[in-house]
């Protein structure tokens, strides 16, 4: 179980700072939630994450089940001792697979889209009888095909919550549809109706101490995504997601969390899934969430992108191979202590895999500070 207490409000926005209390130790928030989708980031171990001050990390229930299987993290004592991981863990539900492997795979589309598929006269192509190709969701749950080998898989609320009380992790997510930025206000009304039938299943499902986040569901349509938060926060659920897709643009993710928020209790650890970019940090946290997970930092960094004061910087340029300035020299992160751009640049050009390793370092640190000094902000009464 976890517990969570409220330190201090502020008077200016919705942000608050919180202490959230679980087995494995305290996560001061607002705080990044770095994502482990295989019980790994990638390309660091699990002391090298310790060493970019991320304070719990999220992994993929989806992903794990197929590779390598629940039952062999469970075996091994659960996902903490599976990865050397001592401190707090999430493992969200399959739902977003849903979205990923449905239509936002037939679109080519993400949860935030500024764009619309050039071929269609209407924004909102899916209508409430539509179907993704290659997923079929079903009112008890979805069908899909491996991306391994094609097998076909059935995840419901039932089976979520299974493997993920056997995965281990503190905190767990009911299972939920991800709906698309491209549904008509009828699927997503019949969207909703699953994802909340199936908070109830996994709430009486689950048999662990892990506490379990219902997600609040509704697209970009406030009648619903204020009906659905008033429904998940009258169950008794540890702590909240925000999910789904959040609109076409980052002004209509705004208005999304201002109309939920307001309907979730004030008592609960609130958690936007999927978002993180630096320019959206302060925002999301001045609308009141506590805690959100992305790839940004380390997507970034395994590409050869840095983030750092003076703005992003493509480490693969051939500019940098003559330069011998540390990477961000107002960041103490060790590979901005001991390695310079002429190195880290020439790690790229080379194909070496240490490159990926000491950007995903420094970015985690670099993206972890960030929301740091947004934490010290609310506490000085400037946020």
């Amino acid at each position: 179980m976890i517990s969570f207490q409220i330190i201090k409000k502020s008077k200016r926005s919705r942000a608050r700072i919180g202490i959230l209390e679980t087995e494995h130790g305290f996560v001061e928030t607002p705080s990044l939630v770095p994502v482990a989708t295989q019980a790994a980031v990638k390309t660091l171990s699990s002391q090298e994450v310790l060493q970019t001050r991320s304070q719990m990390l999220i992994a993929n229930t989806f992903h794990l089940h197929l590779k390598s299987g629940e039952k062999y993290v469970k075996q091994a004592g659960g996902l903490h001792k599976f990865m050397n991981w001592t401190r707090p863990l999430m493992t969200d539900s399959a739902g977003f697979q849903v979205f990923s492997l449905g239509f936002g795979s037939d679109l080519q589309v993400g949860k935030v889209t500024k764009y619309f598929p050039r071929d269609r006269n209407k924004r909102d192509v899916i209508t409430k009888n539509s179907q993704p190709k290659t997923v079929k969701i079903t009112p008890d749950g979805v069908f899909f095909r491996s991306p391994l080998d094609g097998r076909q898989l059935f995840i419901g609320p039932k089976e979520s919550m299974a493997i993920q009380q056997a995965l281990g992790a503190d905190i767990i997510f009911a299972f939920d549809e991800c709906t698309s930025p491209f549904s008509t206000p009828a699927y997503v009304k019949d969207a909703l109706k699953r994802t909340h039938k199936w908070a109830k299943t996994c709430l009486e499902s689950k048999k662990s101490r892990q506490a379990l986040f219902g997600i609040v569901q509704g697209s970009k349509y406030k009648e619903l995504r204020i009906q659905s938060a008033k429904y998940i926060s009258s169950l008794p659920f540890d702590g909240f997601g925000i999910g789904g897709d959040l609109g076409d643009s980052k002004e209509t993710m705004k208005k999304i969390l201002n109309w939920t928020i307001p309907y979730l209790s004030d008592r609960k650890p609130r958690h936007l899934l999927g978002i993180g970019y630096l320019e959206d940090m302060e925002n999301i946290i001045k609308a009141g969430i506590d805690l959100f997970d992305c790839t940004v930092p380390t997507h970034y960094g395994r590409r050869g992108i840095a983030f750092t004061s003076v703005g992003k910087l493509n480490m693969r340029q051939v500019r940098f191979l003559t330069d011998k300035k540390p990477l961000d020299p107002k960041c103490s992160c060790v590979v901005c202590q001991e390695y310079r751009r002429n190195y880290i640049s020439h790690l790229f050009r080379a194909g070496e895999i240490s490159g990926m390793k000491f950007l995903t370092l420094h970015n985690l640190y670099y993206f972890n500070t960030f929301v740091e000094n947004i934490r010290e902000n609310i506490k000085n009464g400037k946020i």
